[in-house]
């Protein structure tokens, strides 16, 4: 077998550019030059340091590229050059050219799958693009998400009552499509927007965003615009598209039977609406994100100003000097770096709050999806630590002061953990029987918590978003047995039919009850635990039952 080429490091005497870079003109007059390694990467550069890279084939040394080149090169500008090349990793190394890849794991939590290559396709929607871009069309568009807006405002009744109660199963599968639907189109529209001002978008596809499902559209070829609103109107042309859709859905609600068919569209106007704003947020790399840069002509904003933020921390934590500034003049960079830092935090951990009741209903299959959230947050806070270590040491440091930080932070959470008392609450699951008495419904393997009779227990209807409560009750004689419990116990679906494995628990009634033959028959019910320190509430609330 032949052997593998390996990286060693590049011949900086007689230079090559690695075989995945690529240099492009300006697309216009003053449009920047651009540096492209591989799909993903683009440099913006100027017209000289583009003419040295294009000359790099491996015949020529300093003395010839500067000779090449002429005024005002010479050859330790080569040399200087050719080492900042070295250390973006544009040149050859030795190792093989990467090939294109479908699959392509880009960041936290963010998977892409490779459908197509868009730039043929949207170019024949070019001439389609003149006339959307006319301001008759866009105040239309605006009065249309307006007009949404005040309509999903007027059903808030209609729709706070359809996302507190369980839905049907194809009514979430029409939600599910519709949204898909729009992010298809909001991507498309921004490589549309990009075509029509002359770039290229390179890929499109389907990928999992922190585990949601949604389409993308690879942009980066924007850089080569010679214009930031340009480049603005490209990262908010998928939000402008999805607004519309949001407002034209809540319109045609108002047009909808009531019912399930009504909801249904509410809730696609509201997903939409709460995207739109969630992309908005310029805290992660999303569409509010790359407008800002594109409107700061920045390129990177969000690695630099959490660069500087860590460097920030790191001094402010561990002491040292000489903390370099990647945004140096701009003081909002380090407040918007630690934004920045904590945000994709917020979000996991908000998400495991607001699906934390259902994952602990699951029993065994919710708690280990709650293992592996609870697991990355973990992830990031370590790799956040190690990288302020780092930032701290090359800045010079004491270790002792950052051993001393270290061992100061550990023990404050260890004496938090230890002596902040909370309420526990452990949800589950109820039914009414045929005979009108009630059951608590737990998962197969186990509650995760002590079952003893007396045991306050508050009942609620299950919805997706809200849970009112419907009544309480308290636990029985704590003997349980097995039973097939409807998929309502457990999320917020409408169907009564009993195919969930459960074990059930006898409840006595409260003060108020659901009626036996009433709506609420089935519901979530959430078990009082009792005050626990801050430990064993967690342990308690999410991890019952992968405890022994």
């Amino acid at each position: 077998m032949p052997a593998t080429k390996t990286a060693a490091a590049p011949d900086l005497e007689r230079p090559r550019t690695a075989g995945d870079v690529a240099v492009h003109e300006p697309l216009t007059d003053g449009a920047p030059w651009v540096i492209q390694r591989g799909e993903h990467q683009h440099f913006r550069t100027s017209e000289n340091l583009a003419r040295l890279v294009r000359l790099l084939d491996g015949s020529r040394d300093h003395g010839q590229l500067a000779d090449e080149l002429g005024r005002p090169w010479t050859p330790d500008h080569v040399d200087r050059a050719i080492r900042n090349l070295a250390d973006s990793q544009l040149l050859d190394d030795g190792r093989p050219t990467q090939r294109v890849r479908r699959v392509r794991f880009a960041g936290p939590l963010t998977i892409q799958f490779t459908l197509l290559r868009p730039e043929r396709m949207l170019r024949r929607l070019t001439p389609l693009i003149r006339p959307l871009a006319h301001r008759a069309v866009l105040a239309g568009a605006a009065a249309v998400t307006l007009l949404g807006v005040l309509a999903l405002a007027a059903a808030g009744p209609t729709l706070g009552a359809a996302l507190s109660r369980p839905m049907p199963l194809w009514s979430y599968a029409a939600v599910m499509l519709g949204v898909l639907l729009t992010t298809a189109v909001h991507e498309v529209a921004h490589g549309a927007v990009l075509t029509h001002h002359g770039g290229r978008p390179s890929r499109m596809g389907f990928m999992l965003f922190y585990m949601s499902p949604a389409f993308f559209c690879d942009v980066s070829d924007g850089w080569r615009l010679p214009s930031p609103r340009q480049r603005v109107q490209v990262a908010l042309a998928g939000i402008g598209v999805q607004a519309v859709a949001a407002g034209s859905a809540a319109l045609a609600a108002l047009l909808a039977p009531a019912g399930p068919p009504r909801d249904t569209l509410l809730l696609v106007s509201l997903v939409n609406y709460m995207t739109c704003a969630v992309n908005l947020l310029p805290l992660v790399k999303l569409d509010g994100y790359i407008a800002l840069m594109s409107h700061l002509d920045i390129s990177h904003l969000r690695e630099k100003a959490m660069t500087d933020a860590r460097r920030f921390l790191a001094g402010l934590m561990f002491g040292g000097r000489d903390y370099g500034r990647e945004l140096p003049g701009r003081g909002w960079a380090v407040p918007y770096g630690i934004a920045c830092l904590l945000f994709p935090l917020y979000l996991v951990s908000t998400a495991l709050t607001l699906w934390g009741s259902i994952l602990q209903r699951l029993g065994i299959a919710g708690s280990a999806l709650m293992v592996c959230g609870l697991g990355y947050l973990l992830w990031r806070l370590g790799k956040g630590t190690a990288a302020l270590v780092k930032e701290a040491l090359r800045a010079g440091a004491r270790p002792l002061r950052i051993a001393a930080a270290g061992a100061l932070a550990a023990l404050s959470l260890g004496l938090a953990a230890t002596l902040v008392q909370v309420p526990a609450t452990v949800s589950a699951g109820y039914t009414t029987n045929r005979d009108g008495s009630l059951s608590l419904l737990v998962a197969e393997g186990g509650a995760g918590f002590d079952l003893t009779e007396g045991t306050p227990v508050t009942l609620h209807r299950s919805g997706l978003f809200s849970r009112p409560e419907v009544g309480t009750a308290r636990l029985g004689e704590p003997v349980g047995h097995d039973t097939l419990a409807p998929l309502t116990a457990m999320l917020p679906v409408d169907n009564e039919r009993p195919w969930l494995a459960m074990r059930a628990y006898p409840l006595e009634r409260g003060t108020t009850t659901p009626a036996a033959d009433g709506a609420d028959r089935t519901g979530v019910a959430e078990v009082r635990a009792g005050d626990q320190p801050l430990w064993k509430w967690f342990a308690v609330s999410y991890l019952g039952p992968l405890l022994p």
